[in-house]
């Protein structure tokens, strides 16, 4: 495969942009060799700078269900932009999506538009302290939230243990009010809760883990959750910016049942564009600033364009119903992975959560981040590159997603499965 184009546009961008990437895992140190620069894409098809056609299941990391460039949310975007691209001012699209996210997702009685996943988990968590009065969050290992100073922190050596930065620029002070607990370990919340009596704000989790592979979380540990803190009187955040109308149109909080006290959204609900959300109790959310004290702002804040490819997008999930079949082919999918493993006799497990899923280079199932990283990272690299090279684009690393679109034909499925069982040998 030819990919001059991309290795100079690689060298170029290394001299003017950190790392020749404008997020990490892009910049495929994880898997070895020369990231891949993209210049179009339609359906379950990207092309790249090189012409190179390759079937995607990375669907920019989530959001395009409906596959790249469907036609009824490019003609939102078309029509919007010829009326204008931002105004810095409300209008009637913000009121209309705002909408429909809470008939959706019942526990979002109220919303607030914001221009990333990053930005809504850090204004959660803001309204979440400000609420409660306290300020220590608990978080789960291998969780991911964005790039906020409180979300970059690890566990020490056991659960009791301060937390300590996990980047440079973040103040001692920021870690100490973040403590971490072990995902699917509802005794380690208990721990942590019983040892910081009335001063944890907030619990903060993604319902199925999207970022250290797919770790879907078990029925039981959410409802176990779910009853802490209504019991210490804790704010439970579910951060759906992944989940939400992906694994159902109501999200993971409506495939296990359970209403989180605040929601943060992103991906799917701007059809692609930039954007994120987060909602919950009116209680909440009306002590967001202009209603109450809590200040957040954005200048592009539920602007037209995201605004008008999220109404497409969830006009359609709602209209079409795409859930069923997406639910049927992905079960299909997994189950011709789990055989290839099975015939080649390879340490490796599938898992699965509705149309996202996730193969481990480990032989044990996959329920935490300890369990996680027990996973073949380079058996996971050459993998990822046999996959590429017969033109089949997954994330380039392992401890990311595969999704599946409504774009996906039966023949794109054929030569994933058919590619797949020739590059696990």
């Amino acid at each position: 495969m030819n990919t001059t184009n991309s290795s100079a546009l690689f060298a170029k961008a290394q001299l003017l942009i950190p790392g020749g990437v404008n997020s990490p895992v892009r910049a495929f140190r994880s898997v070895g060799g020369t990231p891949i620069f993209m210049e179009r894409a339609t359906g379950a098809y990207l092309f790249d700078a090189d012409g190179n056609k390759y079937i995607d299941y990375v669907g920019s990391w989530g959001p395009f269900i409906l596959g790249h460039s469907h036609p009824v949310v490019i003609d939102a975007l078309r029509l919007q932009l010829e009326k204008a691209t931002s105004f810095g001012a409300p209008t009637e699209l913000e009121v209309e999506l705002a909408e429909m996210i809470c008939n959706i997702m019942p526990s979002i009685e109220m919303v607030r538009m914001v221009n990333s996943g990053t930005e809504a988990t850090m204004s959660a968590i803001r309204l979440a302290r400000a609420y409660t009065k306290r300020s220590k969050i608990i978080k789960f290992e291998g969780c991911y939230h964005g790039h906020a100073d409180s979300f970059l922190i690890k566990a020490g050596s056991g659960a009791m243990t301060l937390g300590v930065p996990d980047s440079p620029g973040i103040t001692i002070g920021t870690a100490t009010d973040t403590l971490n607990a072990r995902y699917n370990d509802l005794e380690s919340v208990r721990v942590l809760v019983e040892a910081n009596l009335n001063e944890i704000a907030a619990i903060i989790i993604e319902p199925v883990g999207g970022n250290m592979g797919v770790v879907p979380a078990k029925q039981e540990f959410l409802t176990g959750l779910r009853e802490l803190c209504t019991k210490e009187k804790i704010v439970l955040i579910f951060d759906e910016v992944m989940t939400g109308f992906r694994v159902a149109l109501g999200g993971a909080q409506a495939l296990y049942n359970i209403q989180p006290d605040l929601t943060t959204l992103g991906k799917i609900v701007g059809g692609g564009l930039p954007v994120g959300a987060y909602g919950g109790k009116k209680e909440l959310m009306s002590m967001i600033a202009p209603s109450g004290p809590v200040y957040q702002a954005g200048t592009l804040s539920g602007n037209p364009l995201a605004m008008a490819a999220g109404i497409a997008t969830l006009t359609l999930l709602q209209n079409e119903n795409p859930y069923p079949r997406l639910e049927q082919r992905s079960e299909m999918l997994s189950k011709a992975f789990q055989e290839n493993i099975n015939r080649a006799g390879i340490k490796a497990t599938l898992q699965r959560v509705g149309s996202m899923m996730c193969m481990f280079f480990t032989d044990r199932e996959v329920w935490s981040f300890d369990d996680a990283i027990t996973s073949d990272t380079k058996a996971y690299g050459k993998y990822f590159h046999v996959m590429l090279d017969s033109g089949i684009y997954l994330a380039p690393s392992q401890y990311e997603a595969l999704f599946l679109s409504v774009a996906h034909s039966d023949e794109d499925l054929e030569k994933t499965i058919t590619t797949h069982r020739k590059a696990i040998v």
